[in-house]
């Protein structure tokens, strides 16, 4: 039996990938950083599956991203600095601070690299990180999920990870499958929604 997903207004396949969409990164843990008249996107991550991922999606959008490892046996995964994010990052950083700016929404290309870099499943619910992040932070990521038609609830975190948002339920997870499409190829089976 073949099953068919229906396309989905917010989903993968109602754009096409672009840099803007590394905003999904931002939505998260990630950061950037600004040189000049460039800025670099990057993001540490704890499984190699994810860094493969996020290396492929970045190269998806046209920049040769490097993974490394830290100091704390993670992996992070940058983009080179590129004039490209520039725009992304005067958007996004308010002195040295990230700040989603005014009217920040997902879509399913953002939404699948901020699951590819920091959503972790568990049967029926996903949880997304957030990193360490400025108050309110939380409820604007919250604010932009809900619009998308994912209702999540705030988990309080900690000093290094930050607070994390939940969704839970069979049909939000199938909501969220079709939002974001296809488990990266490097997945392994359960930890793809």
């Amino acid at each position: 039996m073949s099953l068919t997903r229906q396309l989905s207004l917010f989903g993968i396949e109602a754009t096409v990938a672009a840099p803007h969409d590394l905003a999904g990164l931002l939505a998260g843990p990630g950061q950037v950083v600004r040189m000049g008249g460039t800025a670099r996107v990057s993001v540490v991550v704890e499984e190699r599956w994810r860094a493969a991922a996020l290396v492929a999606e970045m190269r998806d959008r046209g920049f040769a991203a490097t993974c490394v490892a830290t100091v704390d046996e993670h992996l992070g995964v940058r983009t080179p600095y590129s004039t490209t994010l520039a725009p992304l990052a005067a958007a996004w950083l308010l002195g040295a601070s990230k700040f989603p700016p005014l009217g920040f929404a997902l879509n399913g290309r953002r939404l699948r690299l901020w699951t590819a870099a920091a959503g972790y499943r568990e049967r029926f619910e996903v949880t997304w990180r957030l990193g360490r992040c400025e108050d309110s932070v939380e409820i604007t990521m919250q604010r932009a999920l809900a619009t998308v038609g994912l209702p999540t609830e705030i988990l309080a975190g900690n000093a290094r990870s930050g607070p994390a948002l939940r969704l839970t339920g069979r049909r939000r997870l199938a909501r969220l499958a079709e939002i974001i499409g296809d488990p990266p190829a490097s997945a392994p089976p359960d930890a793809w929604p």
